[in-house]
């Protein structure tokens, strides 16, 4: 009965949407789709994931009718839910239910890292990262990290200058982090220190 109960939670049904499985999260990403493409107002609920919830935005009443149809309107206003069209608020409400498909989705060591966010894009975008990582590929990783550590090294005060470029001639920029630069560069302080030392 167990493994009936867990091939019901991975698969998903028509009350649970189906569950992460950290794993396999294309096909988690896939099966919540068509979940939610599967339930009432399901196109604004796919919309709520990809494009983000729907604005309110503002809205002026009109209080009255002048003369040759000029209309006379109020102060401009945050816009509430009754002042909503019925196809705005199908809008509205798939925000509401696509927050709660993602996070009735999730295993909960993920979801308390994810909880907080409150509109699905969110949701959906930050999952992905923490599962699939950044999108950068390895080359503009370590194109940025060399530009960043360019960046520290050039700005050192003029007085570490040599070492500097024995940083630059010795130490690679490209893999190198913050730390590990200024750790490099400290070591070659203290050897330039010694060497001092035992000249005088």
């Amino acid at each position: 009965m167990a493994n009936l109960s867990e091939d019901i939670q991975c698969a998903g049904s028509d009350t649970r949407p189906p569950m992460l499985d950290r794993t396999d999260f294309a096909s988690w990403q896939q099966r919540i789709r068509l979940y939610c493409q599967g339930k009432e107002n399901g196109v604004n609920i796919l919309k709520s994931i990809d494009e983000g919830p729907f604005l309110m935005g503002t809205f002026r009443e009109t209080l009255a009718e002048g003369t040759e149809g000029a209309l006379h309107l109020g102060p401009e206003r945050p816009r509430v839910y009754s002042d909503l069209s019925p196809e705005d608020k199908e809008r509205y409400n798939a925000d509401i239910r696509a927050t709660n498909i993602l996070l009735q989705g999730l295993p909960k060591d993920i979801y308390s890292l994810i909880n907080h966010y409150t509109d699905a894009k969110d949701i959906w975008d930050n999952v992905k990262m923490l599962l699939e990582g950044s999108e950068l590929t390895k080359e503009d990783r370590e194109s940025q990290l060399m530009q960043l550590n360019s960046k520290f090294v050039n700005n050192m005060l003029p007085e570490w200058g040599r070492f500097v470029t024995a940083v630059k001639l010795n130490r690679g920029l490209r893999d190198s982090n913050y730390d590990q630069l200024y750790a490099y560069l400290k070591q070659h302080e203290a050897h330039a220190n010694e060497n001092k030392m035992m000249l005088e």
